[in-house]
C-alpha cells in the first residue's frame, strides 16, 4: 500500500472514486446535516469529524465502509436490533458495498454519538 499523508477529508476523498466515494460524501453530507458545528479533520490517516471531542470516523475499503469510534455500552445495547447482520467490532461497525448504503441508520447513529458527546461535556463543566 502507498505510503498516505492526508491532511483533509477532499485529499483522502480523491484517492477513491465509484461507489465507495459516492457513500463516503452521503456520510460526511449526513454528518453535517446533523451536526452542522463539527468539525473534519484527518486522523490516523482517515477523516474523522469532531464534536465536543471525537465524534465518528469512517473509512473505506474494497468490500465495505467503516463506521468507527470506540462506543460505549450504552451505543451497543442502544443499536443492538439495528446492528443486527453488520459486522462490528469493539470500535468498527461495516457496511458492505454489496447493500444499499443504511443513510437512515448512519442518522441515527450520528445523533447518539452527538448526543453522548454534549452528555459527557455537561458532566465535565
Amino acid at each position: 500500500m502507498a505510503k498516505t499523508n492526508y491532511q483533509t477529508i477532499d485529499e483522502y476523498h480523491e484517492a477513491f472514486s465509484g461507489e465507495a466515494l459516492g457513500r463516503m460524501q452521503t456520510i460526511r453530507k449526513i454528518i453535517h446535516e446533523i451536526v452542522p458545528d463539527a468539525v473534519e479533520g484527518i486522523s490516523y490517516q482517515i477523516p474523522c469529524f469532531k464534536y465536543k471531542g471525537y465524534l465518528l470516523y469512517y473509512c473505506a475499503f474494497p468490500k465495505h465502509i467503516s463506521l468507527s469510534h470506540p462506543y460505549s455500552e450504552a451505543f451497543w445495547e442502544h443499536f443492538k436490533a439495528d446492528l443486527q447482520g453488520y459486522k462490528t467490532s469493539k470500535s468498527v461497525i461495516q457496511m458492505p458495498m454489496d447493500k444499499p448504503l443504511p443513510e437512515a441508520l448512519i442518522g441515527k447513529i450520528i445523533t447518539f454519538r452527538k448526543e453522548e458527546n454534549e452528555e459527557k461535556g455537561e458532566k465535565n463543566k
